[in-house]
């Protein structure tokens, strides 16, 4: 039976080796500023003599000469990155992670130098910027970072990417990530890489090198480890180009109200729906059925195996009778963030016949953006069958959006 044969069949094909890569003994980067980016090209004075730059050629290596991807680490989540303009190197992506192919993967590039190579060409004049115009600001203040902007696709360009890259849309979502060991992966490569989240389909999104080995192990070859994510949730997905004007499709690690503070982004619209708000099973099928301008936008994600509970903000905290109620023979873990107070629970009444686990990631915004995925991921080695989570406000714009966002679209159940 073939590798990809395996893979189909949920076997294990590969050896998954992880390697530790500290970007700082691999190469020095430096950046080049343009007109209106910070990063308009990079240019890297490599440390070959180490074992770390060594395994970034291990992992450049495979991204040219097979179509197993390869996790790294960006500063949102860990990603899963092929050659984004080879059809097999990309269907590879979608075999590891056993995710339909009619969702978009997000291109990945290391300097606007290496974007333009995306885009249509110069036609000899020395002032021509295929960069639209409405990214300039966006890109001057979120680049290199955790920010997708969508570009239209083009047959002109040098680099022209797989259909499977984009769902066969005319458009595709690029970003530069700021990570410096995915700057030093794409620089070394010299490709734009497709990379969603290196784990398998629907499973909460990995910020550690271990959730992806975790999901991961026995699918693909290699794992660079180059320790946890910092921003903890996705890219924010903006669309600048869209008829009805600018709008974010998919919520991140830049804030609606970070992006109203950029130049023509002022009235930037929410074109996202969070599930917990008004969806039937009526709009779900309709959404099923539709071709999603982003990922994160069509199918369940970010789900732990236990079942997610989630208590909107405002509900009460639950109690030691709601726990002993609720329909869970294994356990029950509860997931804080900013006034939960685990003592008070305890006191409300004998927790002798109730298996508990608590997390506490509060209470702060980025702490806990941080470590949401890593708290569903802890829950569910302990087994627990039902996830309590505490919702925190998210009428402000900011980053609350984003993980609640991610909490909505995970969770079987709220209580207001």
């Amino acid at each position: 039976m073939s590798n990809e044969a395996s893979l189909r069949d949920g076997q294990s094909a590969y050896k998954t080796r992880v390697l530790r890569v500290d970007p700082s003994r691999a190469g020095c980067l430096k950046a080049r500023p343009g007109r209106f980016s910070s990063q308009d090209d990079l240019q890297v004075e490599w440390h070959r003599d180490t074992v770390d730059y060594e395994s970034l050629t291990t992992a450049v290596d495979l991204l040219h000469n097979t179509d197993v991807p390869v996790a790294f680490p960006t500063e949102t989540v860990y990603g899963l990155g092929a050659d984004a303009t080879r059809t097999g190197a990309v269907q590879g992506i979608y075999t590891a992670k056993q995710r339909p192919s009619d969702n978009p993967l997000i291109v990945h590039v290391c300097s606007l130098k290496q974007l333009r190579r995306l885009l249509p060409p110069s036609n000899g004049g020395d002032d021509y910027e295929p960069i639209p115009k409405i990214y300039r600001a966006l890109i001057q203040r979120f680049w290199p970072g955790p920010l997708t902007i969508i570009l239209p696709t083009t047959d002109q360009s040098e680099w022209r990417l797989s259909p499977f890259t984009t769902a066969k849309l005319h458009t595709f979502g690029a970003r530069m990530p700021s990570s410096p060991l995915a700057l030093l992966l794409l620089k070394l490569c010299d490709l734009p890489l497709a990379a969603p989240s290196a784990n398998a389909s629907t499973r909460p999104s990995p910020t550690l090198a271990e959730h992806v080995f975790e999901d991961l192990n026995g699918r693909i070859q290699l794992i660079l480890d180059g320790g946890p994510s910092n921003v903890g949730v996705e890219s924010t997905v903006v669309d600048g180009l869209s008829d009805g004007g600018p709008v974010v499709l998919r919520p991140g690690g830049v804030s609606v109200a970070m992006l109203r503070e950029c130049e023509g982004w002022e009235n930037v619209r929410v074109a996202y729906k969070d599930k917990a708000e008004g969806d039937t099973e009526e709009n779900d099928q309709a959404i099923s059925r539709s071709m999603p301008r982003a990922p994160g936008m069509k199918y369940r994600h970010y789900s732990p195996r236990a079942k997610v509970v989630l208590f909107e903000p405002g509900a009460t905290a639950p109690s030691i009778p709601d726990l002993k109620s609720a329909d869970s023979s294994k356990g029950i873990g509860i997931i804080r963030t900013k006034a939960w107070d685990m003592d008070t629970i305890l006191r409300s009444g004998s927790s002798e016949d109730v298996a508990l686990w608590d997390v506490d990631i509060g209470p702060g915004m980025e702490d806990i953006a941080r470590g949401l995925f890593a708290a569903f991921r802890e829950l569910d080695q302990k087994q627990v069958d039902t996830i309590l989570v505490e919702g925190i406000d998210s009428t402000d714009d900011t980053l609350a959006g984003a993980i609640m966002n991610r909490v909505r679209k995970a969770a079987e159940l709220k209580i207001s």
